[in-house]
């Protein structure tokens, strides 16, 4: 099939999804970007009216098209609240894709998305020999977020506080593990996701300690590659079907109950994504569709399948907690109590409520990147109200959340430290 062809498809196959759009606006009230600007452009009605026009417009001035779709985090607001059901999600990731297609994609992100990402072993080899030299290229500034400033940088980052690498990866840490079931009965694959390999690696290790408390079993295979949400945003589904297909002949070499990761994005692209990868054989597309049954985030596991519940009147340590409700979690795996739950298994936390938990912290992948501006403004908001609330510390589901939440709270000098909440839950047991 030529690019042409394969173009026209595309179009029209999107068509078939636009018309479940009612232009009622109803997703005006969901979107955070509009919250921000106002600008019709900027609401999810007003993106699908451009795409409606996309066959003409990416002709006619694709840079123009792609700067408007790309002001999007994707964070699922719309999708999840459009009374109508139409699926915003596939038709914005299908017009990237679409858009690409013609554009192309920058050298930066070719570099980045077909050559490093799809070749774990180079990729971990870059972090391995990065780590020790980082403080060369970067100023620490002693954050209660462990947080650091590019001054080389800046023209790129701009005065964003970005997370230190780990001095070891988790994989270097701890190695693969293929261990049998134990007391639960169950055995998981363990996805820790790019950042849970290469950043914030307590994470990961939280999760570990965790498995090994309730006597799960852990296959986790090393050199894992990025799971390709990065990819697949940016509109380059060559690369996404690659990173799928490496990660399903990686996990379907041992037997398992649930994959199971502590990043939402992870989760939903497992989920959700990789079954509709390009170029995968029969056999890949079928292991995808079963691995997507299997796919949990770490809290629905511990909650829903090990079934451990908070006693009650938990919740009432001296540390005040609050909770991030990070979007792909909550809009699209649908977990919210779960979380919870765990931090109150803490006797030494006390659960306090955040206004607009729900609302995106403005991080949105590569969004924070593109659109910096943007970003910073939905981060000050939901950092003022992490701040308003009282909290000690702050609690989420979703790495991504993580190092934008951190970031936002440096900028300001708040002492809130920022958390998972599995290690919150790991750190109360024995």
């Amino acid at each position: 099939m030529n690019d042409l062809t394969r173009l026209a498809n595309s179009l029209m196959a999107l068509d078939d999804k636009l018309v479940s759009c009612m232009k009622c606006g109803f997703c005006q009230a969901f979107c955070p970007v509009f919250d921000e600007t106002g600008e019709e452009g900027d609401v999810t009605r007003g993106k699908i009216a451009l795409v409606e026009n996309l066959a003409h417009l990416v002709i006619q001035d694709p840079e123009a098209v792609y700067e408007r779709l790309s002001r999007c985090l994707l964070c699922g607001g719309c999708n999840f609240s459009c009374p109508a059901g139409a699926p915003t999600m596939e038709i914005f990731l299908e017009a990237r894709a679409i858009v690409v297609s013609y554009l192309g994609l920058s050298p930066i992100k070719k570099a980045i998305f077909r050559t490093l990402l799809p070749n774990p072993r180079l990729f971990n080899t870059l972090m391995k020999l990065s780590s020790p030299f980082q403080g060369l290229f970067i100023k620490k500034d002693n954050s209660p977020q462990n947080t650091a400033c590019v001054p080389m940088f800046k023209a790129f980052i701009g005065e964003r506080h970005i997370p230190m690498l780990a001095k070891k990866t988790l994989s270097a840490k701890v190695g693969p593990r293929d261990t049998p079931a134990g007391k639960s009965g169950l055995k998981v694959a363990f996805f820790p996701g790019c950042m849970g390999d290469k950043i914030y690696t307590d994470m990961s290790e939280a999760c570990l300690k965790v498995f090994e408390h309730h006597g799960v079993g852990v296959y986790m295979p090393d050199n894992q590659a990025c799971c390709g949400i990065p990819s697949l945003t940016s509109g380059d589904l060559k690369s996404f079907g690659k990173l799928a297909a490496y990660n399903l002949d990686l996990f379907a070499k041992s037997k398992f109950d649930y994959i199971i990761t502590p990043c939402s994005s992870c989760t939903a692209t497992i989920k959700e994504h990789w079954q509709n990868a390009e170029d995968l054989t029969p056999a890949q597309r079928a292991f995808a569709r079963t691995l997507g049954e299997k796919a949990m985030d770490i809290n629905a596991f511990v909650v829903d399948v090990l079934k451990v519940t908070p006693p009650e009147g938990a919740g009432q340590g001296k540390t005040k907690v609050t909770y991030h409700e990070s979007c792909h979690l909550m809009k699209s795996l649908h977990v919210s109590k779960q979380p919870r739950d765990l931090v109150k298994m803490n006797k030494d936390y006390q659960l306090v409520p955040m206004k607009e938990a729900d609302h995106c912290c403005g991080c949105g992948g590569t969004f924070t990147l593109t659109q910096p501006e943007l970003s910073a403004k939905i981060g000050q908001r939901k950092r003022d109200n992490i701040v308003a609330s009282g909290a000690d510390v702050v609690a989420m589901g979703c790495p991504a959340c993580m190092m934008q939440i951190s970031d936002m709270l440096a900028r300001n000098h708040d002492s809130v430290k920022v958390k998972h909440t599995i290690e919150i839950y790991a750190d109360s047991l024995s």
